[in-house]
Order: structure tokens, then sequence, then C-alpha cells
């Protein structure tokens, strides 16, 4: 029995609960699907919404004690990518507490002190320690406190009993005296936390930073776009959003149950080195390539954007990229484009790589964006020669490109943020309708799936986390849709 085999046995336990009787052959790779269906026809309800929030993410706990008595405790622990949070519970809040990275003379830390009821941002380099941030705060008795690291940022908060707030955030300030991202830097770096008189501890926590919220999924594919499903699961990555902008987010690996929808679960955390930094990159897809035994990763170069612009890079591995944290190098995807791109859409069809993208002309005053399709030559890798099939010029707010095929035949599929629906094209990218879904708020990507006999369409919204505080980028709600 091969592990395929064991897989598809278990797939069939799951179509069997959600009410599937009979399992087309496209599931495992056949063309069992209705030739004459079409994208058009389908119709598409909301059946789950709900939100992930974890500071730490649950399958990536490093450190899990009581806290010992000391004014500063440095672990050891390390995360390998500036993406990291600690949780202390404060059992008798009269004093001090500190939690935070530290080690080798540097730390990045937050602060409370009930004493002056103020919170912190402190940092100590080879210049000295300086207060980077202060907010006046009120923290009685028993409560929860938390320091998160996303990128160079450090974001303080607190939870009284109505969960995790954020109480202070800084990253240019950090920034302006250590880069986080430099693995120079974080390779000193231990999870710390610390009390002063009057404070008296409990459990400590530390591990790499969750998520405040998820968005742009793409569903984990084999080269001929069937979908990846694992013991039941259909795996797919999502951008893990952080307490801030961009910057702020990563990549991280998901896993949706296909026997209960409610269960989803992060089982990778992905970052990628480039430019002599370690940087969360998000915004694009994994493909299993069998023929090769390799995976191939795109994604979208929002890990350092400032406004000057967006790419598309990628790499390849043999490393098992579905469970466990990875730092990838990768490069530019030379696409067929002189202006900024996101969103790349890998797939083998008809034995030809197919590569949708974004392209951005302008990011500044405002973003305009459009999708466009390119095309690999004949034979050869999916990053050798390619050339463009097309693009919609006549939108400027559209985004989220997705290749499926439905009912034998491949579509483009788009957000379009302006219109508020989602388009779909042909592969010369010339609109043929729009898709009969939901459309909520931000620009929920349309990641068509279609597991036996059933399409799905998880996606998401513009919901955000404590935008007071934090400003934009904490969003969003997970959005799965059925026809």
């Amino acid at each position: 029995m091969t592990e395929h085999d064991f897989d598809r046995r278990d797939v069939l336990r799951a179509l069997t609960a959600l009410g599937v009787t009979e399992v087309t052959a496209s599931l495992f790779g056949g063309t069992a699907e209705a030739s004459g269906t079409s994208p058009l026809d389908l119709e598409f309800s909301v059946v789950e919404r709900f939100r992930p929030f974890d500071l730490i993410a649950p399958k990536f706990v490093q450190l899990d004690t009581r806290a010992r008595a000391g004014a500063l405790v440095e672990t050891g622990l390390r995360p390998r990518a500036p993406f990291a949070a600690v949780t202390v519970e404060v059992t008798e809040g009269g004093g001090r507490v500190v939690a935070g990275l530290a080690g080798g003379g540097v730390s990045v830390l937050g602060t409370y002190d009930a004493g002056t009821g103020q919170a912190r941002i402190e940092l100590t380099t080879a210049a000295g320690t300086a207060v980077v941030k202060t907010v006046t705060a009120e923290l009685r008795g028993s409560f929860g406190f938390a320091v998160v690291v996303n990128e160079n940022a450090v974001t303080v908060l607190a939870d009284t009993g109505a969960g995790w707030r954020p109480l202070l955030t800084e990253r240019d300030q950090v920034r302006a005296r250590v880069d986080l991202r430099d693995p120079a830097v974080l390779g000193k770096l231990g999870y710390a936390y610390g009390s002063g008189a009057g404070t008296r501890l409990g459990r400590v926590r530390a591990g790499y930073f969750g998520q405040a919220g998820v968005r742009d999924p793409h569903v984990v594919q084999y080269a001929d776009g069937r979908p990846y499903i694992r013991h039941g699961k259909l795996y797919l990555t999502m951008t893990n959003a952080g307490l801030g902008f961009f910057q702020q987010a990563h990549w991280g690996v998901w896993t949706l149950d296909l026997a209960d929808p409610t269960k989803l679960e992060q089982v990778a955390a992905l970052f990628f080195e480039r430019d002599g930094v370690v940087l969360g990159d998000h915004a694009g897809q994994i493909v299993r390539d069998d023929d090769h035994d390799r995976f191939i990763l795109l994604m979208s170069s929002w890990g350092d954007f400032a406004f000057n612009g967006v790419h598309v890079r990628h790499t390849v591995t043999r490393d098992d990229v579905l469970s466990g944290v990875h730092v990838l190098p990768t490069r530019p995807l030379p696409l067929p484009t002189t202006v900024s791109s996101w969103d790349p859409a890998l797939t083998r069809i008809d034995g030809r790589w197919h590569v949708a993208f974004v392209e951005s002309p302008a990011q500044q005053p405002s973003f305009v964006f459009h999708p466009a399709l390119a095309a690999a030559a004949p034979g050869a890798d999916y990053d050798r020669g390619l050339t463009l099939l097309g693009a919609d010029l006549s939108v400027s707010q559209t985004e989220g490109t997705i290749l499926q095929r439905v009912g034998g035949r491949w579509y483009l599929f788009a957000s379009d943020g302006d219109a508020r629906e989602y388009p779909v094209y042909d592969l010369t990218v010339r609109k043929l309708g729009t898709l009969n879904a939901p459309y909520g708020t931000n620009i929920p990507h349309p990641m068509l799936v279609r597991v036996g006999d059933r399409w799905w369409l998880p996606t998401f919204d513009g919901t955000q986390y404590a935008e007071d505080v934090l400003g934009y980028g904490g969003h969003g709600d997970f959005l799965l849709m059925r026809a």
C-alpha cells in the first residue's frame, strides 16, 4: 500500500462525512467533471467564518514553563526569523514585568511598571539603553503580558480578561538602532522575561508568532492543478497577518480538515533570506512537482515593502516545506513585465507552465494594479522564456489571480475591488463574466478548489485587528464558501 493509497482512503472517509456519496475521478487526477460545466454556473454561499488569532502559533511553541525569579531571565532559546512572541502570566502585579528578546549585550524588551503606570519599549545596544516609546496604562492584580516581534516592529500587549489588546507598538525607532532581520543580530537574541519587586509571575510561553488574522489563501497543488490532500486535509498557504503593515506579515502553511472545515491548523512557517536579511515575504503559492521531486515556491516581496516596488520571487527545494520552520533563499522570477508584480499562480497546462500574476504600474500616490498571464517556453521549466499571453488593462484595482480548471477548461480568476466582483477570464485574459459569489470587504481572492463533486472557495475579508493602535494591515477573517 502506498502513501497515496492511504491518503485516498482518508479523503473518501472525509467526503462521506460531508455527505458526498460519489467521488469523481477528478479528485485523483481524472476528468470525470462534466465537460459542459462553466464557472459562471456555480453559485457560492458562505458556510464558515471565523478569525484565527494566536500570538504564538500552537505548533511552534519553543518554551512553556513556570517563570523563574530574576530581573531578566535569558532562556537561550532563539527564533530563526524575527517573528516571535513571549507571553507571561502576571499573578501579582505590583511592580515591573519585562518580556522580549535578549542576548549578547543586546535586548529588545517591552516593560510595564505598575509604580509609574507606564508601558515601554526599551532597546539596549552597544550605544546604550534607550526608551523608544512609552504609553500610560493601568494593569492591576493579575493579567497577561506579551511582547511580539514582527520584522522590526515591537508590540506590547496585555490581556485583562477580554483577550489580547495592544498597548503600544513601534517600528521605525527600533530599526534606527538595530536590524532584527540581520541573522548576525538575531542569532544572538533569545527569548527573555523578568520581574521586579512586588510582581509575581506564573506561566511563561514563547515561540514563533502566529497571526492576527489570515488572508491570500492559495491551495497547495500538484503541477497539473490537482489539490494537495493528505489524510483528509487540504493544504493551503495563507498570509499570516502581523501586528501592523505588510512588512509585519509572514507566510504560513495551513491544513483545512475536509470533515470539519472549522479545523484550520497552521503546520509550517516559511521565511525567506534575501539581500542579507530574513523576511516574511508572502502572498504566493506552493506547487508539488512530482516529476522532478521538488516543491516550487513563489511569493511576493512584501517583506520589505516601502512603496518602492514589489516583485515576484521563487525557489525550489526538496525539503518538506509543508511542516516545520524553514528559512529559504529566493531569487526574482523573470516575469515579462517592467512594472511591479505580486500574487503569482503557477500551473502546468497542456504541458506548458503558465504563471498568472498582478501587474502594478504605480503604488503612489495610490495603488494601480491589474491581472496578467504569462507562459514559459514550450518544454521549458516554469522560469524559462516567459512570454505575456494577455493582461486586463481596463481595471485598476484587481488582484488575487488564480488558475483553475472547470469543466475540462482552464480559466483565470481574479478579484476586482472597484467593481466588487470576481472576473472570470480565458487564457488570453479575455473577460467572460463574473463568479456568482459573495464579495466582502477588502479584495478577497477567489480561491476555487474542487474536492470530489463539490466546489469550495476559501477566502478572507478586511476585518481589522486593533487598527487604532496598529494601523492598517492586521486583517482579516477567514471565510469558506461552498457552491
